[in-house]
């Protein structure tokens, strides 16, 4: 038998993981004539459970995959509705009940999954070849040849034995970390985010409401499902996951800044469990019990990185974490994917139609960007104050409301690639960008002066219960997310968003001073001081621990 002949189709996706599956889905949903052919070096179907991280999703991501992509029967049906996040401040703490714990009391309204990333995957392969998509897997990208002009791309492969070739007008890097095309045009950019790696999964699924026998504890939630969030176990420079997995385990990680937990001290599951029993010996108590056999353990150096371009107008694109990776914390990266691949489609059909596309690679370049930068805010320099549990939970409402406020509903409403309305919005996402930047360094200079108090010591176990979900306005913005608004109404709601992130930045400020006179605000008290006071504060005064809410 002759080896099959050279694949001709509009888009070669090389990569069938969760960044390139998507992508062809949503491109034969946007035009089922065209062709696709995705390259993919695993075996399908792959294992489910031990396979890959990134299980969490959120707003952006989570209505990506059952709206934009129509897979809401699916994560309804064999993946685990999320109970939202979950932190818990208990470095070195056996008494978890004891700690400060944020987290919600009842589901917000606005639904996100916990993914099952292999049961996942063989689902989207399945419904790549029900769309007529060419799945390609058990093949390896052995070269990509770039067509001038309007000269077809040309990608070389070996698949079952035999070398094999595939020309396509459209080619898209969606290999994760092994990032062929960014490889080959030396694409690759560090960034300013020195973070390390380290997780495992395990049999049977991990119940933090077993944690206490307390009845006033286990009742802080409506139902017993602390175990459906994702438990963030939070402490100076790390915060430890767990996230259920429909298949019935329990993913673990730990992600740490490397200066303060290098990575050598924790990159075997000996090593790891030898620092969890330090640092979360509660969660060590569980995971020692032999029925949550180890399933498998990986660990990953340096993984925050960025890409000196993503969508060229010589139709070439870049998308998952080919492109660029922040931090899992906050589970950003299904929402990039999302955003990439909205970006990517519409080039593609702009091109189909005959359009230049070049100016619009070009802006929606910038304004990809411009998301990645402003989000990487969120973790640099910031891994020090996560076991600060005075600052850290203003620290999580405050991106919360950056995230909910503009990026969320932008997405969620179809209007990132509406360049009238972007335009329109430009003076709300200036102002926002630069409330966040000054925040962050704020933040990260109160928990400075905090450790300088404290001298480094834990902070006492006061026993708050912080429920995001009685916390009216914040409530109020998740839900409005899935608002179906008109342009103007759009940009109204936007720019009432702002408004509120002024309001709460004054108040977080006004904490700041309360606690620390001479604290210095990078900035952040010039841009409110126009701020007017409110008689109540957005935040209930257990929030702000032992300072008294600001008037």
């Amino acid at each position: 038998m002759s080896p099959p002949g050279p694949l001709h189709t509009d888009v070669a996706i090389l990569g069938g993981g969760l960044a390139g599956l998507c992508l062809a889905i949503q491109l034969k949903r946007q035009d089922p004539t065209i062709r696709i052919a995705v390259i993919e070096r695993n075996t399908h179907p792959v294992r489910e459970a031990a396979f890959k991280v990134g299980e969490s999703t959120v707003e952006i991501g989570a209505h990506y995959f059952a709206n934009v992509l129509g897979l809401r029967e699916h994560l309804d049906t064999e993946q685990i509705r999320k109970f939202g996040f979950r932190f818990f401040f208990s470095d070195g703490r056996e008494q978890v009940d004891r700690c400060t714990e944020i987290g919600v009391s009842e589901p917000l309204p606005t639904p996100s999954w916990q993914l099952d990333r292999g049961r996942f995957e063989n689902f989207l392969g399945v419904h790549t070849r029900e769309l007529g998509v060419e799945f390609v897997d058990g093949a390896t990208v052995r070269d990509i040849e770039l067509g001038t002009g309007d000269a077809d791309h040309r990608v070389v492969f070996k698949h079952a034995g035999e070398s094999r070739q595939a020309r396509a007008r459209w080619v898209v890097d969606a290999s994760g970390r092994a990032a062929v095309l960014k490889r080959k045009l030396g694409l690759a950019e560090s960034n300013d985010h020195d973070v390390n790696a380290v997780w495992w999964r395990v049999d049977g699924h991990l119940k933090p409401d077993e944690w206490s026998t307390d009845p006033s504890w286990r009742q802080r939630c409506t139902l017993p499902n602390r175990w459906k969030s994702t438990n963030h176990m939070c402490g100076p420079g790390y915060w430890l996951w767990l996230i259920p997995l429909a298949s019935g385990a329990h993913s673990i990680g730990i992600v740490c800044d490397a200066g303060m937990h290098p990575l050598d001290g924790i990159d075997t599951h000996d090593k790891a469990m030898d620092w969890v029993r330090k640092h979360q010996p509660r969660i060590a108590s569980d995971l020692d019990d032999p029925r949550h056999e180890l399933q498998d353990f990986r660990f990953l150096r340096h993984f925050s990185h960025g890409c000196r371009e993503v969508f060229s107008g010589d139709r070439w694109a870049l998308t998952g974490d080919a492109g660029v990776f922040l931090d899992p914390f906050y589970s950003p990266g299904s929402d990039f994917i999302a955003i990439s691949n909205g970006y990517i489609c519409d080039l593609i059909s702009k091109d189909r139609a005959g359009t230049d596309i070049t100016p619009y690679a070009d802006i929606y370049q910038q304004l990809y960007f411009s998301f990645y930068r402003s989000t990487l805010t969120l973790y640099q320099g910031q891994y020090p104050l996560f076991g600060d549990a005075a600052v850290m939970p203003l620290k999580v409402i405050w991106d919360y409301t950056y995230y909910w406020s503009l990026l969320a509903p932008l997405y969620i409403s179809g209007r990132t690639t509406s360049l009238t309305v972007l335009g329109r919005m430009r003076e709300a996402f200036t102002r926002a960008g630069a409330l966040n930047e000054a925040m962050q360094a704020m933040l990260a200079e109160w928990g400075r002066l905090n450790t300088r108090i404290s001298g480094g010591a834990p902070a006492p176990m006061d026993e708050r219960e912080l429920d995001q979900y009685g916390i009216d306005w914040f409530r109020d913005i998740n839900e409005s997310l899935s608002a179906e608004l008109d342009d103007d109404a759009f940009v109204a709601r936007m720019q009432d968003n702002v408004v509120l992130m002024d309001r709460l930045a004054a108040e977080l400020l006004a904490g700041a001073r309360e606690q620390h006179p001479g604290l210095n605000d990078h900035g952040l008290g010039a841009l409110v001081e126009d701020v007017p006071a409110y008689a109540n504060g957005l935040l209930p005064p257990q929030w702000y621990g032992a300072a008294a809410v600001p008037a």
